[in-house]
């Protein structure tokens, strides 16, 4: 896929200085250019690189003054590092904009299908299915029986819906993502044999979600799973059954979340913590990376480690843990001393 300058400067309303049939069809970043690329500067410690760099066309701001001869032309405009952001999300639009029904696939007599589509190959779509307008499923996904897809919606190659989920507008799920898997329900018997309790919940996910790559979200014992809009997962979380997510909270990778908690609204949540069932966690809470969390927390908490402390009485006690082996040598020096002065006073 190959742009001009010119046609960059339409999408970003800047202005063309050197050759407007200028092509790239590649990104790079400005001190690893290569002819055929399109980079951006707007930290002046790289301004150095612009002179050269190998790249076709660069992003400058309108304020930039050249103080040597430039080989790549240049396209100005008002904050070059959002002209660019802008552009990467034009790229990615293009670049995914997919329509028509690949073969071979398997698509249900009684699903419903919507306007603009596209289906991939090797994908299967059953019973009941409503798929709206404007979506988009890569190869190889499965959808069940009774699941609904909004509007807008992306289900990436190799993603797995299961029976009854819906997924509302303009929600991405990235591959290898498996959205309504049986919660991890078992009862004991008296003999310790495990019986497996039905699962005949579903998964509920609200507007402009994104579920990173091998993520899982479990179906409801009874009732749902939800993920409430604007909540962004990263890849290979684990959300158990019954829990709820509030809106615009952010989950970074390889967290779980364990059954039947609650997790407010705009909290964000660091790699590797872990949180424990039946808890509620309150809005615009922080959590540090690796926390454990076996407690409520209230609204505005910030903590830190495993148990989990509030962020500052963390770092205080982590101050003392670095020097314990220094504080040991001072303890055990102590007792030394008050040995040889008893033996003295003996």
């Amino acid at each position: 896929m190959k742009f001009t300058a010119k046609q960059i400067s339409e999408i970003l309303n800047g202005e063309v200085e050197g050759n407007l049939n200028e092509e790239v069809f590649k990104l790079s970043k400005i001190e690893d250019g290569e002819k055929g690329s399109l980079t951006f500067l707007s930290n002046p410690k790289y301004t150095s690189f612009l002179y050269s760099t190998n790249a076709s066309i660069v992003i400058v701001n309108n304020d930039f003054v050249s103080e040597k001869k430039i080989s790549a032309t240049l396209i100005k405009v008002a904050d070059s590092y959002q002209a660019f952001s802008k552009l990467l999300e034009y790229y990615n639009q293009v670049k995914l904009n997919k329509s028509g029904v690949e073969k071979p696939n398997y698509i249900s007599e009684s699903a419903t299908l919507g306007d603009n589509l596209y289906i991939g190959a090797f994908s299967y779509i059953g019973n009941d299915v409503i798929i709206g307008d404007n979506v988009k499923i890569y190869p190889n996904v499965y959808i069940g029986d009774n699941v609904v897809l909004k509007e807008g919606t992306t289900l990436f190659a190799g993603v797995k819906i299961y029976s009854e989920t819906i997924i509302g507008k303009f929600c991405e799920i990235h591959s290898g993502s498996i959205i309504g898997c049986d919660g991890f329900g078992f009862a004991p018997s008296e003999s310790g044999v495990y019986s497996k309790i039905p699962q005949i919940g579903n998964v509920v996910i609200e507007d402009n979600v994104n579920i990173g790559s091998g993520t899982t979200i479990d179906r409801a014992t009874m009732g749902s799973t939800i993920i409430r809009k604007g909540v962004k997962l990263d890849n290979q979380i684990q959300i158990a059954h019954n829990v709820e997510i509030d809106e615009n909270t952010v989950i970074a990778a390889q967290s779980g979340v364990a059954g039947s908690t609650y997790i407010g609204k705009n909290c964000l949540i660091g790699g590797q913590v872990g949180i424990v069932g039946h808890l509620k966690i309150g809005n615009n809470v922080r959590i540090q990376a690796q926390s454990g969390i076996g407690r409520n927390l209230k609204d505005n908490e910030i903590v830190q480690g495993s148990p989990a402390l509030p962020y500052a009485d963390y770092n205080k006690s982590y101050v003392h843990f670095k020097n314990l082996s220094k504080l040991s040598d001072k303890i055990n020096d102590l007792e030394k001393r008050t040995k040889s002065q008893t033996k003295i006073d003996e």
